[in-house]
């Protein structure tokens, strides 16, 4: 019998400014510093700290520049639209530097930088059912009954073969 992986523990990310880094996940993420080892550099963050001790941890030590792509992405999951919503808003005034703003069809992804240029998304799944690869480029400053409208008929369009948006499309 092959065992089972229920789900992901956490992430561990190293990085150039410890100090820069708990502030972007602490005060602009809002995720909760729950324990932290200065000797050590360790700090740990959760979302839902009464739940899971930390789901991320940042490590002091990063030796890599900050061109070399280290991780594709770590992602963080919303409870609605209207969060991911508030978070593009909410880094968009503090200058955060952005990948992308897409639909996947079955979720809605905003894709940013953090202060190592980590890609990160903040994401909320549509419950519906796209195959990937699905990048639909979006507008979140739209109300959201018209880009739930927009992404639905996306999906109806394209959901059976998967998209990429030409504008998306990379050198």
């Amino acid at each position: 019998m092959i065992p089972r992986i229920e789900q992901l523990g956490h992430v561990g990310l190293f990085v150039e400014d410890v100090d820069r880094s708990v502030a972007f996940y602490r005060d602009l993420l809002g995720l909760t510093l729950t324990d932290v080892d200065d000797v050590n550099g360790l700090y740990f963050f959760s979302a839902r700290p009464d739940v899971e001790h930390h789901e991320f941890l940042i490590c002091r030590g990063r030796t890599a520049r900050r061109d070399v792509r280290l991780l594709q992405q770590v992602s963080f999951r919303c409870p609605t639209l209207g969060d991911v919503i508030a978070y593009w808003e909410r880094l968009k005034a503090a200058g955060v530097e952005f990948d992308r703003i897409v639909s996947h069809g079955n979720a809605v992804g905003v894709y940013f930088f953090d202060p190592d240029h980590n890609r990160c998304e903040v994401y909320w799944p549509t419950g519906l059912h796209a195959r990937q690869t699905f990048l639909a480029q979006i507008d979140l400053s739209r109300p959201v009954d018209e880009l739930m409208t927009e992404i639905k008929a996306c999906v109806a369009q394209y959901g059976e073969t998967g998209y990429v948006d030409p504008a998306l499309l990379r050198n």
